[in-house]
């Protein structure tokens, strides 16, 4: 069967830039490895169809040939220059490490081999701050794959066990050749096990592992904030082949309080209070952690002013003391008033007039816009 041409098996036109090109390849080879794709003939095919066109592509003077006498300018077996030359190995080397580095994690194409150990799974936990501060215990639900129990994670059938890989012999690699060089990767038939299952489980189909919910207790250490992380060894999916499992990883989300915002070991809250107790001192209830307090306000405090709660805040999950609430006043301008109330209120502002002493920091103010104006 006559081949394709190259510029079509990777999608590409003609005058393609080489980080298109090597775009292209890289969504090809990635969509039919074999180890995305086993036993499957005519993937491995396009596989092989695909690396060869970019090997040749992606060299300058085999491009230049190919472009000039197609198939036959670049086959040895035809009097072309081949897939020799000491370029064309370098160029292919990089080829290979290059994509093969995002399915084994390394480069060269070296493959995983052996059994896997289980993915890492993230599970989010809502907490409200009162049990993120005090810590407490709660039941999760996570969706995992967990070892098949009628084969023990094995994948054959109970009464049998995996057999030698005929593929690879056992080794787990294969090689592949491509002209006159080859390159190692992972057997696609045993994913590197060195083993295949010739009558599977029933209940996993071969894989060794199931779907399940996984009920877990979590206790919630004092003190964790936004962004923690909880530890659970050996409560990720489970490995392959009887692989250790992964670990699962409980992250910490604080909802948000109706009255509280955290930072740190500390709380704020803002506390709102009326023209008069600002004025007139006065004191009031404000909330804790652990109950309400007294604070006492001085007459004359104004909107912003921090009073600062020693030891009301939070003890941190990595030890130290518990910190401060600070609560901050908010003078609240009075609303919906009475003819009386008004009649009071525009009394009392005729009072103050041609007196700097009640308003210090309106007088500087001003004082400083005057200036400013003067500067002008």
């Amino acid at each position: 069967m006559a081949k394709r041409d190259y510029y079509e098996v990777l999608g590409v036109a003609k005058g393609v830039s080489d980080a298109e090109l090597k775009k292209a390849y890289r969504r090809l080879a990635m969509k039919y490895h074999p180890d995305r794709n086993p036993d499957d003939k005519e993937a491995e095919e396009k596989f092989k169809e695909a690396n060869e066109a970019y090997e040749v592509l992606s060299d300058a003077s085999k491009r230049q040939a190919y472009d000039q006498y197609g198939h036959a300018g670049v086959d040895p077996q035809m009097g072309g220059g081949g897939f020799g030359g000491g370029a064309g190995a370098g160029s292919f080397s990089d080829i290979f490490g290059d994509v093969f580095s995002d399915f084994f994690g390394g480069g060269g194409g070296r493959g995983r081999g052996g059994p896997q150990r289980g993915a890492d799974l993230r599970y989010t936990l809502e907490l409200d701050l009162e049990e993120a501060v005090r810590g407490t215990t709660v039941t999760i639900r996570v969706p995992t794959l967990v070892a098949c129990k009628p084969c023990d994670g094995t994948g054959a059938k109970k009464g049998t066990s995996p057999t030698t890989c005929t593929t690879c012999g056992g080794i787990g690699q294969v090689r592949m050749q491509q002209g006159f060089f080859s390159v190692q990767q992972t057997c696609p038939r045993c994913h590197g096990s060195g083993k295949m299952i010739t009558d599977p489980c029933g209940s996993c189909g071969g894989q060794g592992r199931v779907e399940e919910q996984k009920t877990l207790s979590v206790k919630v250490p004092a003190g964790v904030d936004n962004g923690d992380r909880i530890r659970l060894t050996g409560e990720g999916e489970a490995g392959s082949s009887g692989a250790p499992a992964g670990d699962l990883y409980v992250v910490v989300q604080v909802r948000e309080h109706a009255i509280f915002q955290r930072d740190g070991r500390n709380l704020y809250c803002e506390v709102p209070i009326s023209f008069a107790d600002a004025a007139l001192g006065g004191e009031l209830e404000v909330p804790t952690l652990d109950g309400r307090v007294k604070l006492k306000i001085p007459e004359g405090s104004q909107t912003g002013k921090l009073f600062r709660l020693r030891g009301k805040g939070v003890a941190p999950v990595r030890g130290g003391g518990p910190g401060d609430l600070l609560c901050r006043i908010a003078v609240e301008t009075p609303v919906n008033l009475t003819k009386r109330q008004r009649e009071l209120l525009e009394e009392f502002r005729g009072s103050l007039k041609g007196d700097g002493t009640h308003s210090p920091k309106a007088d500087s103010w001003f004082e400083g816009v005057k200036r400013f104006f003067g500067d002008l």
